[in-house]
């Protein structure tokens, strides 16, 4: 959920959401918890939110806590490009953990299709004995007739005795 900041002409900035005043370190804070923002004018409707992203970047500089010099010659050098590369590499970072997951899934993937396949040999076996325990007698010493004659366990042992 993006959480709606407006910013008034007097630079304050005001949470719609808690319907408070803020400042640029609670949403410094909350951004590197994962919150997402955009930030309003309040008079023009406009999105201010880069130039508010930058604010807290230089607020943070000037405190001591910088980025990098090397990325921020390359933001200045790059300018859109600079952002659109590091989209890129993100993209192709996240595509790579996309197919690797995808792989990781392919045996659960033949598990399950293989699983349906069980149900739907059990289904028929099923609705098989169904069908033969709702068959009259005649009609099951037909299908019995039918059946080529098995020896049970019990005549099995008592051939064995009489070879003995």
């Amino acid at each position: 959920m993006v959480r709606l900041i407006k910013r008034y002409d007097s630079r304050k900035l005001y949470d719609t959401e808690e319907s408070r005043y803020v400042s640029l370190e609670e949403l410094a804070g909350w951004i590197r918890d994962g919150q997402e923002v955009h930030v309003q004018d309040n008079s023009t409707s406009a999105d201010v939110t880069a130039q508010t992203l930058t604010q807290i970047i230089l607020d943070e500089g000037r405190n001591g806590t910088s980025l990098p010099s090397d990325l921020l010659h390359d933001l200045v050098r790059l300018g859109e490009r600079a952002v659109h590369t590091g989209v890129e590499r993100v993209q192709k970072g996240v595509d790579a953990l996309v197919r690797k997951s995808v792989d990781r899934l392919a045996p659960v993937k033949r598990a399950r299709e293989e699983m349906q396949d069980l149900r739907t040999r059990l289904e028929e076996l099923e609705q098989s004995l169904t069908g033969i325990e709702s068959a009259t007698p005649i009609e099951r010493r037909g299908v019995a007739a039918r059946k080529p004659a098995r020896k049970t366990a019990s005549r099995a042992a008592r051939a064995r005795k009489k070879v003995e």
